[in-house]
């Protein structure tokens, strides 16, 4: 493939993110076998074709008091599209996570950049430690938008004048911000997806508040719904029990 992006290949815009599940191997009844050989040994894997309805108490018993080794005995991959500065973000989850995310070394990156939509708060009030977000006003709101997708063009503009020059994907990329949208696949489990929700949505129903950017926010939530069709006794089980990871 050219290192000389198509020469009408100009620069899109976008707000949203978004996930999904492309492979699983999840069950609540993964959660019941693991947690039963330390009682019935290998009559555990009886488990495996019962209803795991009849045993709500048992995963509601082991999220309470963090018993958190059966909650590992399953995997998610979701694969996510977002800005660069979120990305950055999940990689401080490193327990129970895999990542493989889309290179600029080795493909030449497309442009296409994050502007925070309209519902998207952008004033923030207070001290680090005890602030808030407050929508800010239109004007803000447009100079956010007309400065952002600027600098975003000037930036493109830039790496494609490298990379018609010669020089090397790995180099020109330094000219991107991380406005720039990239795509990777995240594999996690249960529990390590858990402890992740727990730090990176807000939520009624938390004992211990989080205060996540809302980038990655909107991930979080997106992971979240798909997780809780895979596994709704134990999605459940985590919000009665303050939505702590176990």
């Amino acid at each position: 493939m050219s290192d000389t992006p198509a020469p009408d290949l100009k620069p899109s815009f976008r707000s949203d993110v978004t996930v999904e599940l492309v492979k699983h191997s999840a069950s609540d009844t993964d959660v019941l076998w693991a947690a039963r050989v330390s009682t019935a040994g290998e009559q555990s894997l009886d488990e495996l074709s019962k209803d795991p309805e009849r045993s709500r108490g048992l995963i509601n018993y082991l999220m309470r008091d963090r018993h958190g080794s059966p909650f590992e005995h399953n995997s998610m991959t979701f694969f996510i599209s977002a800005p660069i500065f979120v990305f950055r973000e999940f990689m401080r989850h490193r327990v129970g996570w895999s990542y493989n995310e889309e290179s600029g070394r080795y493909r030449e990156l497309q442009p296409v950049f994050y502007v925070p939509d309209a519902d998207r708060k952008l004033v923030q009030r207070g001290r680090p430690g005890k602030y808030e977000f407050v929508k800010g006003s239109e004007e803000q709101r447009e100079l956010t938008a007309r400065t952002l997708e600027n600098s975003y063009t000037q930036a493109y503009e830039a790496y494609r004048e490298m990379l018609a020059g010669g020089v090397a994907r790995e180099v020109a990329r330094a000219a991107l911000p991380v406005g720039l949208y990239s795509s990777m696949y995240a594999t996690c489990n249960a529990r390590s997806l858990m402890n992740f929700l727990s730090l990176r949505t807000q939520h009624e129903l938390a004992t211990v508040p989080s205060f996540p950017q809302r980038e990655i926010e909107m991930v979080g939530q997106q992971m979240e719904a798909r997780w809780a069709e895979l596994m709704p006794l134990t999605h459940a089980a985590f919000n009665k029990n303050g939505r702590v990871g176990p």
